[in-house]
């Protein structure tokens, strides 16, 4: 079997993690399986999302632009599913991206929105067929 078994985001504001991450993540399906004082773990399809705090971070926001991890790209369902979530994005801290390009920055049959929330990470909501 190949795919990811978990991916761990590192945040310097768990508070404010929790909120944003929480509704996007909770708006594509996933459940939050594990909650601790310093970050939690959300899960859909065999795989889970840990967000989580460290002493170690050297940078209290996300550089998308800087060698590592670009952005994160989930699988949302239906395009009018992709809508509503890029619709209610900025009420939960995430600001769309290349709205005048949306839905399809990506190419003309890749239905997607792209979205940042307030530390800098950058998450993609990808529409079924895409």
């Amino acid at each position: 079997m190949t795919g990811f078994h978990h991916v761990e985001v590192w945040v310097a504001e768990l508070g404010e993690a929790r909120a944003e991450w929480g509704w996007l993540l909770r708006e594509l399906g996933f459940e939050r399986e594990d909650e601790w004082p310093e970050g939690e773990s959300w899960a859909a399809g065999g795989a889970y999302l840990t967000l989580t705090t460290s002493p170690n971070l050297s940078m209290t926001t996300h550089d998308r632009r800087a060698p590592g991890v670009n952005h994160l790209a989930f699988r949302a369902g239906a395009p009018d599913r992709v809508d509503d979530i890029m619709a209610r994005a900025e009420r939960h801290g995430w600001r769309p991206l290349y709205q005048d390009r949306y839905p399809h920055a990506g190419g003309p049959n890749h239905h997607a929105g792209w979205l940042e929330n307030s530390a800098g990470f950058k998450a993609e909501v990808v529409a079924d067929d895409s």
